[in-house]
């Protein structure tokens, strides 16, 4: 069904809500539009090395 464990689908997203957060808090806790266009790109980033690693 799966071509990889259900753990590291969990642990995939769990690293990238952690990075979020902290890249949000400690660098751009003030500056909303730098955020919301950082945390975006880091989306983008996840979706890559998904489609490229884990699909």
């Amino acid at each position: 069904m799966y071509k990889y464990s259900m753990w590291v689908y969990i642990v995939f997203i769990v690293v990238m809500v952690v990075i979020i957060f902290g890249v949000d808090f400690l660098f751009f806790r003030d500056h909303f539009w730098a955020r919301l266009l950082v945390n975006i790109g880091i989306v983008l980033v996840f979706a890559a090395f998904y489609l490229r690693f884990l699909k």
